[in-house]
């Protein structure tokens, strides 16, 4: 099983970010469903202040290329991207028109 870990920020407004959270504690089920058809086993976020981070582990049959071409096909899936596009904003350093930024492990206590 591979481990992604991402990054993003929330706009830096109290009741944006309270309705961000609401959000994800009701995630429409073809949401849901979509993230695990692409081969995501597992997807957990936690937030520090308007600071996210994602962490996602796939199996064997999971591409970032082919949930994208998937995403980019699924009308529901493109209606709740744009919903949370209301409340999230790029972090500082992310490559132009990404929203969730690909972070890089620095440590890890078993090596």
């Amino acid at each position: 099983m591979k481990r992604h870990v991402f990054a993003l920020d929330l706009v830096p407004d109290a009741t944006k970010i309270a309705a961000y959270v609401d959000w994800h504690t009701k995630v429409w089920p073809d949401i849901k469903f979509s993230i695990i058809e692409a081969g995501i086993v597992s997807m957990e976020i936690y937030r520090f202040e308007n600071r996210l981070m994602m962490i996602m582990e796939v199996d064997q049959t999971f591409s970032f290329a082919n949930k994208a071409e998937k995403d980019a096909g699924n009308p529901r899936v493109q209606e709740w991207e744009s919903l949370m596009d209301y409340f999230q904003q790029p972090i500082p350093g992310s490559v132009e028109g990404e929203k969730w930024a690909l972070m890089s492990k620095i440590f890890d206590l078993k090596k």
